[in-house]
Order: C-alpha cells, then sequence, then structure tokens
C-alpha cells in the first residue's frame, strides 16, 4: 500500500511544480519573442525566477535572431525530466525518441494554449474595460498583437466589429489539430 499510496500525489506535485516552472520560462521566450515591455511587473519576475539556470546556458547555447534557444533547450530539458521522472513512478519505461517527441508535443500545446488563454483573457478585458490599463492588459497585447494583425490582414473590414479574436481562435485550433497528433503519433512509435 505504501509506495502505490504516495505514487499519485508524488505525481501529481512534480507535474503541478515542473509545469508552473516551465511555463514561467515559456511565457518569458514568448514575451522576449514578441518583444513585451521588459520593464513590466510581470515580464520582470519571470525574468527574476528563470534567470539563474537560463544564465548558464545562454554561455552555451546562443540564440538565433529574435529566438533565445537557452530558454526553448531549457523548457525542453525540463519537459522531458519531468516527463521520464512521472513515467518511471508509473514503471512505465521510454526511449529517449519517445520522450523527446512527448515533451516537444507537450510544449507545442502548451505555447498554443498560452495565445488561446491571452486572446480570450484579451477579448474579455476589452469588453470589460476597454482602454484601461494595467501590467497583465500590457502583457496581453504584446503577446497577442502580432497575432491578432495578421488575423486582421486576412478579414475584411467590418465597420468597427473586430473579428480577429474569433479567427485567431479558430486557427489555433486548427494548429493545435494539425501539429500534435503527428508528434504524438512519432511518441507512440518510439516509445
Amino acid at each position: 500500500m505504501g509506495a502505490s499510496y504516495l505514487t499519485d500525489p508524488v505525481i501529481f506535485l512534480i507535474d503541478t511544480l515542473v509545469s508552473l516552472y516551465i511555463l514561467a520560462v515559456v511565457l518569458r521566450f514568448l514575451l522576449q519573442w514578441t518583444g513585451a515591455e521588459y520593464r513590466n511587473p510581470i515580464s520582470q519576475f519571470l525574468v527574476k525566477i528563470t534567470h539563474p539556470p537560463l544564465k548558464i546556458l545562454r554561455r552555451y547555447i546562443p540564440a538565433i535572431g529574435k529566438i533565445d534557444t537557452a530558454s526553448v533547450v531549457f523548457a525542453l530539458i525540463l519537459q522531458m525530466a519531468a516527463d521520464y521522472g512521472i513515467l518511471m513512478l508509473k514503471g512505465v519505461m521510454a526511449g529517449f525518441g519517445a520522450l523527446f517527441a512527448l515533451s516537444v508535443s507537450q510544449l507545442i500545446s502548451l505555447g498554443i494554449n498560452i495565445f488561446v488563454f491571452a486572446v480570450i483573457a484579451r477579448a474579455i478585458l476589452s469588453w470589460i474595460s476597454p482602454g484601461a490599463y494595467n501590467p497583465a492588459t500590457s502583457i496581453l497585447h504584446s503577446l497577442t498583437e502580432p497575432l491578432l494583425n495578421a488575423c486582421r490582414r486576412i478579414i475584411p473590414d467590418l465597420g468597427g466589429l473586430d473579428l480577429s479574436p474569433l479567427i485567431a481562435l479558430l486557427l489555433l485550433q486548427l494548429a493545435k489539430m494539425l501539429i500534435l497528433p503527428p508528434i504524438q503519433h512519432l511518441a507512440t512509435v518510439l516509445g
């Protein structure tokens, strides 16, 4: 009863804590990539909690253009370590290829979900308090504006009605449906 009784709570703790930290790393990457305001308190919080390991990794992994490669590699390492630990606790063995594919799939899903929730939150905030400024609104604007601008170029002007959030959400869901299944299938084939 002892080992199996404690396995689920340990898996829950590992998954929750590591997932929150991975979320912070991915958010830092996305905010840096989209050019969010560096002095924003939310940006500063993300920088402070992710800076120590990224400082070390950046010595060995250079950025590629606007892409902070060290953040991507760090998120992947964390995701693979968490997945490996959880699979070991469950008594499941997975090869490196399967673990890599599973982790990539989870990180892509997380990235898409961040954009989905950011678009929804921005749309709701625009209805509730349009024009109001706070650090979260600034971050949401920085994160979603490139995507929403691209969607505005696709749809014609509808006389002041902005359907770009709806188009963005449809495209994000479509991306999730087209990108994730092949990677997940690869993980099962390699596993």
